[in-house]
């Protein structure tokens, strides 16, 4: 059989102190038992060396002739009138073959046998209730969880909405209350805690997840919790100023000053107009209006004259300014 570098199992030094050897034993032995590790090969065969190392280690006497005979120790301890009466506590490389075992811990002794888990005697000895994991019992697991998706319009995002919503689980479809807060966003996902797939063993349920995804609206566009909606001014009214009616998205529209010399393109801000944010909800965006100029499509005579008029003062070397200025000078 080949040589185990114990020391090198625990990850020790040769000179550490049985104290040492302890913690060393201890941190790797909860990491890898078999109960916090349940079908992981790799982690058995792990707990077992570990626990075969410490098992030498950890006895003072059997530790010396470690030291002191190296790869020959266990042929020592066969040898007839050596330490047991020629038994071989590690004949067979793992000491817990016959169902009975026994590792000392500084002077303290566990000792387990017959048809119980030693992995869990163990552990509940050396580690206390508290750190005792489960034993031998079917598998909890969380339920799966479920996602769908819900159609809002803008106006409900605005305010919230409770719905009546099916969801399929479990095999069957159900009905439950949704309530949706003011203010969410495209994409955004609100969740139903406990209302998915039932959970394994006892385990909590998931949860349904709903996507939402709102439509388009004809007047406004959302950007964060700020709305952009365009507003149509005359063009009398860019050149003079005057007001405007802004639609806003709870219903009511706003008047807005339109200032002389407005200009197509360009936005005015109406504070608190737009969509609620923040924890409280109660923080809103603001509304944009942007202005485009509204060209008349059919002139009465009237108009038609004034606008000739107003064209034969705009033509170059033609300004009604000019001509006052000219007649003063007469």
């Amino acid at each position: 059989m080949d040589f185990k570098d114990y020391y090198q199992t625990l990850g020790i030094a040769k000179s550490a102190s049985a104290k040492e050897i302890k913690q060393a034993y201890r941190k790797l032995a909860r990491k890898h038992h078999p109960d916090v590790n349940p079908g992981d090969a790799t982690s058995e065969s792990k707990f077992k060396d570990i626990t075969e190392a410490y098992e030498v280690l950890g006895n003072a006497e059997t530790r010396r002739k470690y030291d002191e005979l190296g790869a020959n120790w266990r042929q020592y301890e066969q040898a007839p009138g050596g330490p047991g009466g020629g038994a071989n506590p590690f004949g067979s490389g793992w000491p817990f073959g016959d169902g009975r075992w026994t590792v000392n811990m500084g002077g303290a002794e566990a000792r387990a046998g017959g048809a119980g888990d030693p992995f869990s005697d163990f552990f509940h000895t050396f580690f206390g209730g508290a750190h005792e994991p489960q034993r031998r019992r079917a598998p909890r697991n969380k339920g799966r969880d479920v996602e769908q998706s819900i159609d809002l319009t803008l106006e409900e995002a605005l305010h919230g909405v409770q719905r009546r919503f099916s969801i399929a689980t479990r095999g069957q479809a159900r009905t439950v209350d949704v309530k949706i807060p003011p203010g969410v966003s495209d994409g955004s996902r609100v969740r139903i805690a406990g209302e998915g797939e039932a959970g394994v063993g006892g385990a909590a349920a998931g949860d349904v997840f709903l996507r939402v995804r709102i439509a388009e609206h004809p007047k406004f566009r959302r950007e964060g919790r700020d709305l952009h909606t365009p507003v149509d001014v005359a063009l009398t009214t860019a050149v003079l100023g005057g007001t405007v009616e802004v639609p806003t998205l709870e219903g009511p529209s706003l008047t807005l000053k339109i200032p002389p010399a407005t200009q197509p393109g360009q936005v005015f801000r109406l504070k608190g107009q737009g969509m609620p944010g923040g924890r409280s909800h109660g923080e809103r965006g603001a509304l944009y209006a942007t202005v485009t100029i509204e060209v008349p499509r059919r002139l009465s005579d009237e108009q038609r004259e004034h606008y000739e008029a107003l064209a034969e003062i705009e033509r170059p070397g033609k300004s009604g300014r000019k001509k006052r200025r000219a007649r003063s000078n007469a």
